[in-house]
């Protein structure tokens, strides 16, 4: 299903406009903005969490709006390129005077934006899982971190399959500081990372990979790749007659729906650690992907953690412009640290004011025919990679981004 609803604008700029906001007056709505790849290579990502984002927007505005007032969203596809989400943050600070921006998918576009939005004092949330240590506090991230994730999958693999470890990464930000608390955590787990490969977005051959993991004979296989990478590795593993031969685990499979574009022959097998999955079975996420599936249709994108922590997100940004009683930018802020709350889809996601990232619950899963089972689940797990080096109550100046070394 194409969620995305396009209008050319000249050149090769797209923006969107979501469909209800031509039925409003601008002067009585609060004008957000979002900006998520739709097109371009990494919309396997962007549109469910486009969906959840709709969805969120819509549940609020159906339930009376903010301040007595509908929010309008004007939207942006950066198409996976990282000038126009520059272009388009720029955008949605200035000319539309947002008064928040949800947007980025890659921690590349993350960094591209986040010092933009700061600058023009535009509310930044960020909600993908990504690789931890933002300290900003203009931004809120919604999704995990790799305490929370990579720190239980990585016992759970070293205790069930051995202590070798071979790591494939995509070759930017995520991959190469994500690859460091691999690494890290084994180690705590009293196994090794033997080797680590770093492969760019572009890469589809992955043939001299598989056959120096052949050699080297890891007991388990932990891959950080992303999009379309994913996709060409799993393949060319199963023609080598790898596939079910050595565990492999991620941290990022799943989150573009590769689980369920591969066959279960490619795919069966695979373990991933997520703040959620669809699979989860609880009275809330089975009320959630009910309303989910009734708004978008049967056809709708599987709800990957990016999308739920998205859902979150707004809601989060909602519960700071009710306790604050303005959409004005430092005292939402305020209104967040003092505490924000989302029972979410995958249970409650709640505002750590230190570092504005979620405690989350954090789950296990194993692909079979296309679905998670839900192997382990761990409640209220902290963002304690960031709170280690994040105390915006005390720095509230601080504004970086700490790297593991």
């Amino acid at each position: 299903m194409k969620i995305s609803r396009r209008l050319f604008l000249g050149g090769s700029a797209i923006a969107l406009t979501a469909p209800w906001v031509s039925r409003l007056n601008a002067a009585d709505t609060i004008k957000i903005a979002s900006i998520y790849d739709l097109s371009g290579g990494l919309e396997i990502y962007g549109q469910p969490i486009d969906a959840c984002f709709d969805l969120a927007v819509a549940e609020i505005n159906e339930a009376g709006g903010l301040l007595g007032r509908q929010i309008a969203v004007q939207k942006y596809d950066p198409q996976s390129n990282i000038q126009l989400y520059t272009q388009f943050a720029t955008e949605a600070a200035t000319s539309l005077q947002a008064a928040a921006v949800f947007g980025g998918i890659t921690s590349a576009s993350r960094e591209a934006i986040r010092p933009l939005l700061n600058r023009y004092q535009t509310l930044y949330f960020y909600s993908p899982l990504y690789e931890g240590g933002v300290c900003d506090r203009n931004t809120f991230c919604t999704g995990s971190t790799p305490a929370q994730t990579i720190g239980k999958l990585m016992p759970f693999a070293v205790k069930n399959f051995g202590k070798k470890v071979y790591v494939l990464a995509a070759d930017y930000n995520y991959g190469q500081i994500s690859a460091k608390w691999v690494k890290d955590y084994t180690e705590q787990a009293g196994g090794q990372v033997i080797a680590a490969e770093f492969f760019p977005l572009d890469v589809t051959d992955f043939n001299a990979a598989i056959q120096k993991i052949q050699s080297e004979k890891p007991d388990v296989v932990y891959t950080l790749l992303v999009g379309g990478n994913h996709m060409s590795f799993f393949r060319q593993w199963a023609a080598a007659g790898m596939a079910g031969k050595i565990p492999i685990v991620s941290t990022s499979f799943g989150g573009g729906n590769e689980h369920i574009v591969l066959t279960p022959a490619e795919s069966d097998g695979v373990m991933a650690a997520f703040g959620y999955f669809q699979e989860i079975r609880s009275p809330a996420n089975e009320a959630f992907v009910k309303r989910y599936h009734a708004k978008f249709g049967d056809n709708a994108p599987y709800v990957t953690e990016h999308a739920s922590a998205t859902y979150n997100a707004v809601h989060h940004w909602a519960n700071g412009v009710k306790k604050a009683n303005t959409i004005d930018r430092l005292k939402v802020i305020e209104a967040i640290e003092s505490g924000s709350t989302v029972e979410g889809p995958g249970g409650p996601s709640t505002i750590d004011p230190k570092t504005h990232h979620c405690a989350t619950d954090v789950h296990i899963g194993k692909v079979r025919d296309h679905q998670f089972e839900i192997l382990e689940s761990y409640s209220n797990q902290p963002p304690a990679d960031t709170a280690a080096v994040c105390d915006l109550l005390k720095n509230p100046d601080d504004n970086q981004q700490y790297v593991i070394q």
